[in-house]
């Protein structure tokens, strides 16, 4: 017989941690869950979570405490959580998520189907669910839709006194908030200071706070974009940042972490729509045919796209049967150049993601990557100009194929720089539709110049 707590060596069957977790679910022993996932390696909870199917998923969820559960929730990936909840009844759902961090809310609601949304945010508590909403109205990647609300504000008119008396009564409320600073307002809500805990805890408890408070704090307003947040983080060294609206109130604070993370998030899905996965995160435990679906609606375009390229071989289809070795060119042009286009799509992709460059700056790029690519362009092109002639001992070979790599260069890094740019300024994803246009165009070309040049020095060539 098991100990509650003590996990030795399992049977067969309970061979993996979710074997166990499993297990504990079917028999309803709930109070050896949470210390079984507890005592997991760190992301093996997660990873445990993962292998369970949707039903005995939803039923682990309504088997734990509702802090429990967020607790839980918070390990697993959004498309996961968003799953999860979807699977749960609104009440369940909603005192599952009213334990959550308010940013943390604003994310999962957000990504629910409104009437979801809705059902849950009807059954939260009420103050919970306004603050919950109004986050919800801001844009997801802006101060305002990264802020947290738990924070301490006092009134300018309080004590020292007051704020330690609510301190120790509230501390267990407090508890879990991410305390470094307190702000004060006005009767308004309007912010006008901040308390540094060590200030508080060294002043006289008779002392007003507005004696010690920093006047005139550092802020941003609620619709600041998230690049300006991250300048803002590099230039200040500060945990966080008191957040207000259009006139000075204080709605919540910004953190350095949650700004960072957001950034990451958003690598995270230029890279993945980047690869060709559009659409929410991917993850294998959702099912087969939804992921088959949305790979293949890419690929299709893909598909569509490469016989357009090939469409230019077929044109110049003689002139590859007179000099077949310009079979062996023509991939290694088409990647070159490919690789050489995907570097300038990457810098701009960047530089649209940190704001260094607008939509409209299509003559900077045109300069910056201009260069870039003519010396880029002529080094290759040499180097497999040479190639060739210690392959066939043909100079007029080497020209085609050089003089092809060099000026396919240069239109891939001219094509990838602008692209971005003209799709963001179109309202389109750069990331996810960059690449097709650009391995589409650099392939043409790449296809166009080796076969047109040959055709001119066909008689040199065989």
């Amino acid at each position: 017989m098991r100990e509650t707590g003590s996990y030795p060596t399992l049977a067969t069957s309970e061979s993996q941690p979710w074997d166990r977790l499993r297990l504990l679910i079917a028999e309803r022993r709930t109070e050896e869950i949470l210390p079984f996932l507890n005592s997991l390696a760190p992301g093996e909870s997660g990873r445990a979570i993962d292998r369970l199917d949707d039903e005995t998923r939803a039923a682990l969820f309504r088997l734990l405490p509702p802090d429990a559960a967020a607790d839980v929730l918070d390990t697993l990936p959004d498309s996961e959580a968003i799953d999860l909840l979807e699977d749960l009844s609104a009440s369940d759902a909603a005192a599952i998520v009213e334990e959550l961090p308010s940013d943390e809310q604003a994310d999962l609601l957000g990504q629910l189907d409104e009437g979801e949304a809705e059902a849950i945010l009807a059954r939260m508590e009420s103050t919970r669910a306004t603050s919950a909403r109004r986050l919800l109205s801001y844009e997801p990647e802006t101060a305002g839709g990264l802020m947290i609300t738990e924070y301490l504000a006092y009134p300018e008119s309080g004590t020292v006194a007051d704020v330690v008396t609510d301190l120790r009564t509230h501390g267990e409320r407090y508890a879990d908030y991410n305390v470094q600073y307190a702000y004060v307002t006005t009767g308004d809500d309007v912010l006008v200071g901040v308390l540094r805990v060590r200030d508080l805890l060294l002043a006289r408890e008779t002392r007003p706070l507005r004696e010690i408070m920093l006047r005139d704090p550092l802020r941003v307003r609620d619709d600041t974009a998230i690049e300006d947040l991250n300048r803002f983080f590099d230039e200040h060294a500060l945990f966080g940042v008191p957040v207000t609206d259009p006139d000075g109130r204080l709605v919540g604070v910004v953190r350095r972490a949650a700004v960072e993370e957001a950034l990451r998030q958003r690598a995270t899905r230029v890279y993945l729509a980047f690869s060709g996965l559009v659409g929410e995160e991917e993850l294998r435990s959702m099912p087969v045919g939804i992921r088959a679906f949305r790979r293949l609606s890419w690929l299709s375009i893909n598909i569509v796209l490469n016989v357009a390229a090939a469409s230019i071989i077929a044109f110049y289809q003689d002139t590859l049967a007179a000099v077949i070795a310009l079979a062996v060119f023509l991939p290694i042009i088409s990647d070159m150049s490919g690789c050489s286009g995907n570097q300038a799509v990457a810098v701009s992709i960047r530089e649209l993601t940190l704001g260094l460059i607008r939509p409209y700056e299509f003559l900077r790029v045109v300069v910056k990557e201009g260069l870039v690519g003519i010396m880029n362009g002529i080094a290759l092109g040499i180097l497999l100009g040479a190639l060739a002639f210690l392959w066939k001992h043909n100079i007029y070979l080497s020209l085609v194929v050089g003089g092809a790599l060099a000026l396919n260069t240069i239109i891939a890094v001219l094509i990838g720089g602008l692209v971005p740019l003209g799709l963001k300024a179109l309202r389109l994803d750069p990331a996810l539709a960059s690449g097709p246009i650009l391995t589409t165009v650099t392939d043409m070309c790449g296809f166009f110049l080796v076969l047109s040049f040959a055709s001119v020095m066909l008689p040199r060539l065989t």
